[in-house]
C-alpha cells in the first residue's frame, strides 16, 4: 500500500494566536522606541537595558532574553563591530558616532515577540548609515516573501537579493554574516526552522496562512566571518568592521505579510 508523503510546513497559528503574538510584539516595539529615545552619549548599555525591562514589565509582560541560557540582560546591545548578543554593561558607555543594534524580546500570556533595530548615537558617517539602511532593506525584502505557497528558502533568497540590490545602489559590498539568521517563533522564542539570510530558492518547508518567522538579516561593512568573545555570548566581526542587525516577527496571512512587532 502506498502512503502519501506528508507536506512539511512552517508552523502556523490561528488568527487569535497571531493577535496574541502581536500584543507581545507591540510591547517589544514600545521597548525599542523607549531605548532609542534614551540612547544618548554618556549613557551606558546597562541603563538602556533597564529602560527596556521597565517598559516590558509595566505592560504586564516578561523579558524573553533575561535568564535565557544564563543571559543577564533584557536586551542584546551590540555596538559597532559587535554583531549580536552583546551583554548590557555599566562600563559600556555610548559615544557620538557609535552604531548600536538593540535586540529585544517579550513574552505575554505565553506568546513571544522578537525584534531588533540598528541606529546611530548622534551623527553617523555615511558608510554606517548606508549599512543600516541596507540591512533594513534586506529585512523588508524577506518580509515581502512571506506569502502562502512560498518555501522557506524563498525568504532566504529574497533577503540575499535585497542585500545585492542595496550593494548596487550604494556602490559597495556588504558581508552577510555566516551562521546566524532568523527562526520560527511562537510559544517559544527560538523554534525550528532556522532561516538563513542567503541561499537558493525553492527549498524547505512551505509557508501557509498563519506561519510565523523572525526575519533578521545581519550585515557588515567587511567580512562575513565572526567570533564569540570570552563572555561566551558577544559575536563580533573578525576584521573589526561594523555590523547592523534588523529584525521583525512576521506572519503569513491571506492579506499579505503581517508584522507582529510594530513600533508605536
Amino acid at each position: 500500500m502506498a502512503f502519501g508523503r506528508k507536506r512539511k510546513v512552517v508552523p502556523f497559528r490561528s488568527a487569535g494566536e497571531l493577535d496574541a503574538m502581536a500584543a507581545a510584539g507591540a510591547i517589544v516595539g514600545s521597548a525599542l522606541v523607549a531605548v532609542r529615545d534614551a540612547a544618548k552619549p554618556g549613557v551606558s548599555t546597562l541603563e538602556l537595558d533597564r529602560v527596556a525591562e521597565a517598559v516590558i514589565r509595566d505592560a504586564g509582560a516578561v523579558p524573553s532574553f533575561l535568564g535565557y541560557h544564563g543571559f543577564t540582560g533584557s536586551i542584546c546591545s551590540s555596538v559597532n563591530d559587535r554583531v549580536v548578543h552583546g551583554i548590557p554593561s555599566a562600563e559600556d558607555i555610548l559615544v557620538v558616532g557609535d552604531l548600536i543594534s538593540i535586540d529585544c524580546g517579550a513574552v505575554l500570556d505565553g506568546w513571544h515577540g522578537d525584534s531588533a533595530w540598528t541606529f546611530g548615537i548622534g551623527d553617523l558617517i555615511e558608510a554606517d548609515e548606508l549599512l543600516s539602511e541596507a540591512t533594513r532593506l534586506s529585512m523588508e525584502a524577506g518580509i515581502a516573501a512571506m506569502l502562502p505557497g512560498n518555501r522557506l528558502t524563498d525568504i532566504s533568497h529574497a533577503i540575499e537579493n535585497g542585500t545585492r540590490a542595496a550593494e548596487k545602489v550604494h556602490g559597495r559590498a556588504y558581508g552577510i554574516v555566516d551562521g546566524y539568521g532568523g527562526h520560527g517563533i511562537g510559544r517559544e522564542m527560538h523554534m525550528d526552522p532556522f532561516l538563513a539570510n542567503e541561499g537558493a530558492p525553492g527549498k524547505g518547508p512551505e509557508l501557509v496562512v498563519g506561519s510565523t518567522l523572525a526575519i533578521e538579516p545581519m550585515l557588515t561593512l567587511g567580512t562575513y566571518e565572526t567570533e564569540i568573545l570570552s563572555d561566551d555570548w558577544t559575536v563580533v566581526t573578525t576584521d573589526g568592521s561594523r555590523a547592523a542587525h534588523w529584525e521583525h516577527t512576521v506572519a503569513v496571512t491571506d492579506d499579505g505579510p503581517r508584522i507582529l512587532t510594530l513600533r508605536p
